[in-house]
């Protein structure tokens, strides 16, 4: 293939014998990459900082508020617990999808290509696909709440408005890898000041808050489908492709201690940016369930607290804090769903490069992503207004709870096996407490979706034959899904990673003979073309 067609192609895939996922995503001819030095140095630890900001943007999120708020102003703080849970489930497995990574030269997708079947990869890869419009919903929505509150757009001409976002994005990707993790940072901690500003504001009671924070609780009839939206927002599946692959943007040593280091180093780094994410949505649930529960509320606002929204949350929060408290909240909004679509797209590159070997070009890529879900947030916002695309985000973040065992059960399969990992794979304790949180994750969205079903069908007004017809389908659909997993649970992992050099002792010399020896510039998916010495 010649520098020209390579050039004009929309679609960049593997050519003859050499397969584009043996090389890096981006080759950048200015040599733009982060190299960690070969010394060992707690220095080194700021090579390492980027990648736990881009991936903590993922439970910041618009759908991440939205939950949250509604927790609040319905329990209070009972399901802060959920929280604490969840931000310490979340750090062990993207600390998974980070060994992966460092350990192996590829990311989850890649390993999936590899280890599955056609038929079996290219369903994950519909099911990881889903995902992230799931994920990219309530950007969309959140993004277009914001406009409404800075500058009083309507909610319908805000979505169209938010594909302009790929502007901005289109914009960035000329900078590099280093000055985009500075900037999504930027706005990480911009949200979080915003947060802190509306707790001054809001002053809720520390030893409630500490008492939801560490007692697990679950009353009322909506608590648990809440809970699985909580969770749902906070654990994504294209988090854990997404993470896995950021982390092949440094020029690590290829060496054992070089690779522990790195696995140690990304642990703290995602450590300290999901530690943000965690008190940002303490943050927004304090905040919700102080001014919602609050003894002194109006009729109209305690109406308002009843259906909760990112819109009417803009409302409640001027009426009863004041008119900067709103903006605070707004500036926040456009900052998470603007940060959210950024990760997105490059989540959902690195998903297709990474199930078919193929890539589109990045704005297509992202105009792809924008259509998928404007189309659904806009008939919404049409028909059932804001409210409407409110209850659309909390549908969002649940399909995303129910997609995840397809994304964690391949990684904790991967990371547990010496075939792949040689001695970096998890140890007994790790794997158990993984496959625990995995089973808990699994089990509950599974005891979510069979007491829901049951119960709309108990309380349908339909005819006993169509209540049966739709029993049969729907428990069906849930024995496919169920099979699913344990296909996925049970199957033998059947492709080793070259890793010869990874199991000799510490004093062991650099590592030759990885499949992808270039862990570098895996950045973001634009500027260059393919490679012209692919034949």
């Amino acid at each position: 293939m010649g520098d020209t067609t390579s050039g004009q192609s929309q679609f960049i895939a593997s050519v003859g014998n050499r397969s584009f996922a043996n090389s890096p995503l981006i080759e950048n001819p200015d040599s733009n990459q982060i190299i960690v030095p070969e010394k060992k140095s707690w220095k080194n630890f700021f090579a390492y900082l980027g990648p736990g900001f881009l991936v903590s943007i993922a439970y910041i999120d618009p759908g991440n508020f939205e939950t949250d708020l509604q927790s609040g102003a319905q329990y209070k703080y009972e399901l802060l617990w959920i929280i604490l849970v969840a931000s310490c489930a979340a750090l062990i497995i993207q600390s998974l999808a980070a060994n992966l990574g460092v350990v192996t030269g590829k990311h989850l997708a890649e390993h999936c290509r590899a280890e599955y079947s056609k038929v079996p990869n290219f369903i994950l890869w519909v099911i990881a696909e889903i995902a992230i419009v799931a994920c990219d919903i309530p950007e969309v929505i959140g993004t277009a709440f914001a406009l409404n509150m800075l500058f009083n757009i309507p909610v319908w001409i805000g979505v169209l408005l938010t594909g302009l976002s790929t502007l901005v994005l289109l914009a960035l990707q000329q900078y590099g890898i280093r000055k985009l993790e500075f900037f999504i940072a930027f706005l990480v901690f911009t949200i979080a000041i915003c947060f802190f500003i509306e707790l001054h504001y809001s002053r809720p009671d520390a030893g409630e808050v500490l008492h939801g924070l560490f007692v697990p609780q679950l009353k009322g009839n909506g608590a648990t489908g809440l809970a699985i939206s909580l969770l749902g927002a906070m654990v994504m599946p294209h988090n854990l492709f997404l993470h896995s692959a950021l982390v092949l943007s440094r020029k690590i040593p290829r060496s054992v201690t070089g690779i522990k280091e790195a696995c140690r180093f990304y642990l703290i780094e995602s450590g300290l940016a999901l530690m943000v994410a965690f008190l940002i949505n303490v943050s927004v649930i304090s905040v919700s369930g102080a001014v919602c529960k609050a003894p002194d509320l109006s009729p109209e606002d305690r109406a308002s607290c009843e259906d909760l929204d990112l819109n009417k949350a803009s409302f409640l929060l001027r009426n009863v804090l004041g008119k900067w408290s709103s903006k605070f909240f707004a500036i926040a909004l456009l900052a998470s769903g603007q940060s959210s679509t950024i990760t997105g797209t490059y989540a959902g590159q690195y998903v297709m490069q990474g199930f078919l070997d193929l890539r589109l070009k990045p704005w297509i890529r992202n105009l792809l992503t924008r259509c998928l879900a404007i189309i659904p947030s806009l008939i919404v916002a049409l028909i059932g207004g804001s409210s409407g695309a409110g209850r659309l985000i909390i549908i969002a973040s649940m399909i995303l709870s129910f997609e995840l065992p397809f994304a964690l059960v391949p990684l904790l399969k991967f990371t547990s096996s010496k075939t792949k990992m040689g001695s970096h794979a998890n140890t007994l304790l790790i794997s158990s407490l993984t496959w625990i949180i995995g089973a808990l994750i699994m089990g509950i969205n599974i005891y979510y979706i069979v007491s829901s079903f049951i119960k709309v069908l108990l309380h349908s007004h339909m005819k006993l034959v169509a209540v049966v017809f739709c029993g049969i389908l729907g428990f069906s659909a849930i024995a496919v899904y169920l099979a699913a997993i344990a296909y996925l649970v049970l199957r033998k992992n059947r492709k080793s990673t070259n890793l010869l050099a990874l199991t000799t002792p510490e004093n062991s010399q650099t590592v030759e003979s990885l499949p992808r020896e270039d862990i570098v510039n895996m950045q973001l998916p634009s500027r260059v073309t393919a490679s012209s010495d692919v034949n």
